[in-house]
């Protein structure tokens, strides 16, 4: 008797734990979800994937799944680039329907930007977390700053032409690498970047949609080709952990369009301040959360 009371235990037990389990595995699918939206509005308003908050949702989010805690970062990154692809296809689309994607600059920066999505992935992967939430949080304060404090937005900025040629096929290379490291599509070099040489930011942020594709499946791919035999337990491609890359993209296809009619109701210079805000308060989180 008492041996079959210890196996209806053990098995009320087992029980409990797959369900346990399966409630842990329905929580996460939300939980993506859920940072997708976050991430496709974002992609739409500002030209970014939200990449900046998924990684820092990711690293905190990954160990509770099974991911060992000194991959964790390395899968965050990883992870939000794949769904990166997804978020700023989504963003382009949307965008480009609107005649702000700027597709000759985007032609110049793509060969910049895979060559440098790829070496900066090969380059993270030896990277201290702790030395990647600094470099994000220092280069967030520096883009804002550049926002705030840079020239007005020239009244010509809708109708001038594309900036084009080899300068900014080395800019792709540098803007590449660095969202390779910190696991983001870009959007906050970007931005900058084609503001100050004159650029609506409309136009600008739908650009830089269409970028951080290239920037996506490049880093992507460096983080799952280039990592370390076994470097996750399950569910994953190298860096990339599937689960949290599908479900983000995902959601973030539907809510990015509803982040772009906000980019066009915005003026280009109230644009501007919120792109800027955003940036300092991810900064400050990254610091304050290290």
């Amino acid at each position: 008797m008492n041996d079959l009371n210890g196996v209806a235990r053990n098995n009320g037990g087992a029980q409990m734990q797959a369900k346990t389990g399966e409630e842990s595995v329905s929580m996460a699918w939300l939980a993506f979800l859920g940072l997708g939206a976050i991430a496709g509005v974002l992609a739409g308003l500002l030209g970014v994937g939200g990449g900046l908050v998924l990684v820092a949702a990711l690293a905190w989010m990954l160990p509770l799944l099974g991911v060992p805690q000194d991959a964790a970062m390395h899968a965050a990154l990883a992870s939000s680039l794949a769904s990166i692809v997804l978020t700023a296809a989504a963003s382009a689309r949307a965008h480009a329907r609107r005649g702000s994607v700027m597709w000759p600059t985007v032609r110049w920066m793509v060969p910049g930007l895979l060559v440098g999505g790829w070496a900066g992935a090969a380059f993270a992967i030896h990277l201290p977390g702790d030395w990647l939430r600094w470099l994000v949080a220092g280069y967030c304060f520096l883009a804002a700053a550049q926002l705030l404090l840079g020239r007005r937005t020239p009244a010509d900025a809708h109708t001038r032409p594309a900036p084009c040629g080899p300068g900014m096929s080395a800019a792709g290379v540098g803007i590449g690498a660095v969202s390779a490291v910190v696991g983001i599509g870009g959007g906050s070099m970007t931005v900058p970047l084609l503001v100050a040489r004159g650029v609506a930011p409309v136009r600008a942020v739908g650009t830089s949609s269409a970028c951080g594709v290239a920037i996506g499946l490049a880093s992507a791919a460096g983080y799952a080709l280039q990592a370390p035999a076994g470097a996750l337990p399950a569910h994953a491609i190298g860096y990339v952990y599937l689960p949290a890359a599908i479900g983000v993209a995902i959601a973030s296809v539907f809510a990015a369009p509803y982040g772009t009619r906000l980019a066009h109701r915005l003026s280009g210079e109230t644009l501007k301040r919120v792109f800027a805000g955003f940036l300092v308060l991810v900064g400050s989180s990254l610091l304050l959360g290290g």
